[in-house]
């Protein structure tokens, strides 16, 4: 049977009006897909948690990976695209990236958002027959890397690093510093505990240089 194709973009449908509400939907997919995993979350249980028929699913988003991703830009955009702004806009490097960290271990254990990343955990179960699926979730990834890469890269061009600084590989390591903070938090971490983490994330940055 062949692989099913993922698009980033929502996928839109001909016909007559929908009769669900499509954010009501994708937070019901959200759920099913954290707890479940990519592959082992079936089209029936994501329709009868939707509360949908298959057919509807397939109108409104195309297919299950389709949907998946859609899930996921949802995820990103409600839970993480509004502190990665804050990160950017903070003037002062060592803050923005203190209070990152600190928003990060919020959004992981809130009872309101799935606990821990999707883009992490949903990684864990997805077969090499979606290959769709895993490099999608891959960019997802190194955007995280990429929004630390950039604002190191402005820290350097502002004085708050040292010009030597080795910014790819600091960046790579926040950025699995905070994909590691995802596990902890499904294994059932709390707020403080990762909270703690950020304090250790700040020793990890170079200091100011002297002016």
């Amino acid at each position: 049977m062949p692989t099913e194709q993922p698009t980033r973009a929502p996928h839109r449908s001909k016909g007559r009006p929908r009769t669900f509400d499509r954010e009501t939907a994708l937070l019901n997919a959200l759920d099913v897909f954290w707890r479940r995993g990519y592959e082992p979350a079936s089209v029936a249980e994501l329709c009868a948690t939707m509360g949908i028929n298959p057919p509807s699913l397939y109108a409104a988003f195309g297919n299950k990976a389709q949907l998946f991703l859609e899930a996921v830009n949802h995820y990103e955009k409600v839970y993480w695209e509004a502190t990665w702004d804050r990160m950017a806009k903070e003037l002062d490097l060592h803050c923005a990236i203190k209070n990152f960290f600190h928003e990060a271990a919020h959004i992981l254990t809130s009872p309101d958002a799935p606990c821990g990343c999707l883009v992490v955990l949903a990684a864990i179960n997805v077969s090499p027959e979606s290959q769709g699926i895993i490099d999608a979730l891959k960019v997802f990834r190194q955007e995280g890397r990429n929004y630390f890469l950039n604002r190191l890269k402005r820290g350097i061009e502002e004085g708050s690093l040292p010009p030597q600084t080795d910014v790819l590989a600091l960046a790579i390591t926040l950025n699995t510093v905070l994909e590691g903070m995802s596990i902890q938090a499904r294994d059932g971490l709390s707020q403080t505990e990762l909270e703690s983490i950020a304090i250790t994330v700040i020793a990890m940055l170079p200091p100011r240089p002297a002016t």
